[in-house]
């Protein structure tokens, strides 16, 4: 009877036991779940390691010294019109130029334009559109221009949305840029959320922006109206 009590005792503790180890698991999947996805696409997107650098675009240390290095051999201006590469092809020197400055902005917007006519080449040894823009904001997280120019990349691709979110985050880090006001106010036009155009029109126009295609859509559309100058006594 003792055997038999004790064999008992020692499977409710084999129970207890498995159901404590299935807890702990389900907590924590639960807690890894929202990490997992957090770094998906950073592990897709591969290591910021690099032979030379990375360097950051907008520190002035490493635009002095280390840039001239970079874009002497792989982004000069055939490369940045796309018309043809300079050491290799256009991809392989502008790859080559995102993996020493991940945020070099004008790389990333003729990556961006080039992968937009060529998606097809956005795969291994090189990265797609997303990835790069991936590594730029892992690199310098607050560097607000890099969110800009992913916006400008997803409005062309159609990803509406996605581009008003990552203009919201450029503007988060740089509330007086008039770029980021203009661009915002033509996908709100093209959102046909005319208020918000016309907001984004003004702020854009207040600090200095040159162009008037965002004034001109806004009249096409009967929406454009001046902006309201305060009386000052």
């Amino acid at each position: 009877m003792a055997l038999g009590y004790d064999k008992m005792r020692s499977n409710r503790q084999s129970v207890l036991a498995l159901a404590l180890a299935l807890l702990v698991g389900l907590l924590g999947l639960a807690c890894s779940a929202p990490l997992a996805a957090q770094t998906m696409q950073d592990v897709e997107c591969g290591s910021l390691d690099n032979a030379y650098g990375p360097f950051d675009y907008t520190d002035a240390s490493d635009r002095a010294i280390k840039l001239p290095v970079v874009e002497k051999f792989h982004f000069n201006s055939d490369i940045e019109n796309l018309r043809r590469g300079q050491s290799g092809t256009i991809i392989g020197d502008l790859d080559y130029a995102l993996r020493a400055f991940p945020n070099h902005h004008r790389a990333l917007n003729a990556v961006g334009r080039y992968l937009l006519k060529n998606p097809s080449v956005g795969v291994p040894p090189y990265f797609n559109a997303d990835c790069y823009f991936n590594r730029a904001m892992r690199w310098r997280p607050r560097d607000g221009t890099v969110r800009m120019i992913y916006g400008t990349y997803l409005f062309k691709s159609g990803e509406r949305e996605a581009a008003l979110k990552r203009y919201e985050e450029a503007l988060a880090l740089m509330p007086d840029s008039a770029e980021v006001h203009y661009n915002m106010g033509l996908l709100e036009v093209e959102l046909e959320r005319f208020d918000a155009a016309l907001e984004h029109a003004h702020k854009a126009y207040a600090l200095g922006y040159p162009l008037e295609g965002l004034k001109n859509r806004l009249k096409r559309a009967g929406k454009w109206r001046e902006a309201q100058v305060a009386n000052v006594p």
